[in-house]
């Protein structure tokens, strides 16, 4: 549960540039705001730690990170637990991560859709996508390939109606 209401966080969008580049600011900010992250400096956006508690409330705020924290596996793994759809902001380095994308797909079997080509021929990643229950139209991101592997489609058809095959 978050100490402060979001427009708590939201207050670092006019604070004074040297506010956004204070890590004890930035950091009550995006603790109480999940996507504060945006509002501060450069400098705050590459602080591993100032990230971390970020992606810890919303996975979604690695959109706001830097490049080298995208492209950080601790990072990217936290905010993929906190929402798999993160991964959509992760390096493409990351997006070839097996651990990663597992992680991923297992939180959002959409996340899929994210990962790198490689990943969506795996055929351990596709099926931990397809098999959450009622998520079968994961298949929808694997490759042709895993489109056409008898495992795969039947762990999906399994998963029920919704499947698009």
């Amino acid at each position: 549960m978050r100490r402060s209401s979001w427009q708590n966080g939201l207050a670092l969008v006019y604070a004074s540039d040297e506010m956004k580049d204070n890590d004890k600011v930035v950091m009550a900010a995006v603790q109480s705001y999940d996507f504060a992250l945006q509002f501060a400096s450069d400098d705050m956006e590459k602080d591993e730690k100032v990230v971390m508690a970020a992606v810890q409330q919303d996975g979604k705020a690695l959109q706001d990170a830097s490049d080298e924290m995208k492209n950080d596996e601790k990072v990217v793994m936290a905010a993929v637990r906190d929402n798999g759809d993160a991964l959509e902001y992760a390096s493409d380095d990351v997006k070839k991560n097996e651990k990663v994308v597992m992680a991923a797909v297992q939180q959002s079997s959409f996340a899929l859709q994210y990962a790198s080509d490689d990943m969506k021929n795996d055929e351990k990643v596709v099926m931990a996508a397809v098999q959450q229950y009622g998520k079968g139209e994961a298949l929808l991101y694997a490759s042709d390939e895993m489109k056409n592997n008898e495992k795969v489609v039947m762990a999906a058809s399994l998963q029920g109606p919704r499947v698009c095959l």
